[in-house]
C-alpha cells in the first residue's frame, strides 16, 4: 500500500482520500456479508482480503499526515480485547454470554467516561451516560433499531414475553388500518395504478404522509424487536428473503422467457403460478 501510494505509485491510488474510500468500504462489508450467507467460503477468502485492504488503506493515509500507524490500530485492538475480556485474561469471573455482554457494557460506559474526564472529543451520539451512547445513526436503519432496543432490554426496558411484542404488532397494525381510511378515494394502489389516480388529481395530504410514515416506521421497530427477541439477525434474515425472492423470480422470467415472452406480457395469475412452480422446485 507504501508502495501504490508513493510518487512514483498508481495515480488512482494516489488521489484517493479519507471520504473517496469510504463508499468502497461499504461495499466491501456488504460483499463480506454475502459470501457468508451464501456459505461461499473460497469467495470468502477474497473478499475478507478486501475488506482488510480497506484498513490498510487508511492507516497508510493517516500515517502520510503523522497521525497513526497500523502499528497503533493493532495496538490498540490488542489492548481494548485484553481489557475487556477480564474473564480471560483477568479475575473477573462470567460463566455465560449475558455476563460477558453486561460486563462488556459496563466496561465500555467506564472507558467513555475516561474518555470524558480527559478531556476527550465529545459524543456525536448522545450523552455520555445515555444507554444509547454510541449507537451511531449514520448505520442502516434495521441494524441502528436492533443496536437500540438491545441496549434497552439490557437495563429492564423490554417486553416480558414475545406474546407482548405480538400484542404491539396487532397494535401497530390496527394504527395503520385506522389511517389508512382517511386516504382519497380509490384507496391504495400498485405503483402503476397510483401513477393513473395521482394523474387524475388524487393527492395523498402531507400530514396523511407523514402519519402513515410513522406508522410504517412503528411496524418495522416492532419486527425487529421480534427477531431480537427469537435471537436472530433482522438485516441478515431480510437479506436472505430478498435471496429468495429473487432467485423465484428469475424462476419465473426463465420460464416466460422459453414461451418468448416477459413478464409485463403475462396475467398476474400465470406469474403466481410460475411463482408457486419455482417454491415447489426449491422444495425438491
Amino acid at each position: 500500500m507504501a508502495r501504490l501510494r508513493a510518487p512514483d505509485g498508481c495515480p488512482w491510488d494516489r488521489e484517493q482520500t479519507f471520504d473517496s474510500i469510504k463508499p468502497y468500504t461499504l461495499e466491501e462489508t456488504y460483499e463480506v456479508l454475502e459470501a457468508i450467507d451464501a456459505r461461499d467460503w473460497n469467495e470468502l477468502t477474497g473478499e475478507l482480503g478486501d475488506l482488510l485492504l480497506q484498513v490498510l488503506f487508511y492507516a497508510e493515509m493517516a500515517e502520510e499526515k503523522k497521525r497513526f500507524t497500523i502499528d497503533d490500530v493493532l495496538d490498540r485492538l490488542s489492548n481494548k480485547l485484553v481489557d475487556r475480556h477480564p474473564h480471560v485474561f483477568g479475575d473477573v469471573k462470567a460463566d455465560t454470554p449475558g455476563e460477558v455482554v453486561r460486563n462488556w457494557q459496563a466496561l465500555k460506559a467506564e472507558e467513555k467516561k475516561k474518555q470524558q474526564a480527559n478531556g476527550g472529543e465529545a459524543s456525536k451520539h448522545g450523552h455520555p451516560d445515555s444507554v444509547l451512547h454510541g449507537v451511531s445513526s449514520a448505520m442502516p436503519s434495521l441494524m441502528e433499531a436492533y443496536k437500540i432496543s438491545t441496549r434497552v432490554a439490557h437495563v429492564g426496558f423490554d417486553w416480558p414475553n414475545i406474546e407482548g411484542l405480538f400484542a404491539k404488532l396487532n397494535e401497530e397494525t390496527a394504527e395503520l388500518r385506522r389511517n389508512l381510511e382517511e386516504y382519497p378515494e380509490p384507496g391504495p394502489q400498485p405503483q402503476s395504478a397510483a401513477a393513473i389516480a395521482s394523474a387524475r388529481g388524487v393527492t395523498v395530504p402531507e400530514d396523511l404522509r407523514g402519519r402513515l410514515e410513522d406508522e410504517v416506521g412503528d411496524l418495522l421497530f416492532v419486527l425487529v424487536n421480534i427477531a431480537r427477541y427469537l435471537a436472530l439477525d433482522p438485516e441478515s434474515a431480510l437479506r436472505k428473503t430478498n435471496r429468495k425472492f429473487r432467485r423465484r423470480f428469475e424462476y419465473l422470467e426463465d420460464k416466460l422467457r422459453e414461451q418468448g415472452r416477459k413478464p409485463a406480457n403475462a396475467s398476474l395469475d400465470e406469474m403466481e403460478a410460475l411463482w408457486q412452480e419455482s417454491k415447489q422446485q426449491e422444495k425438491r
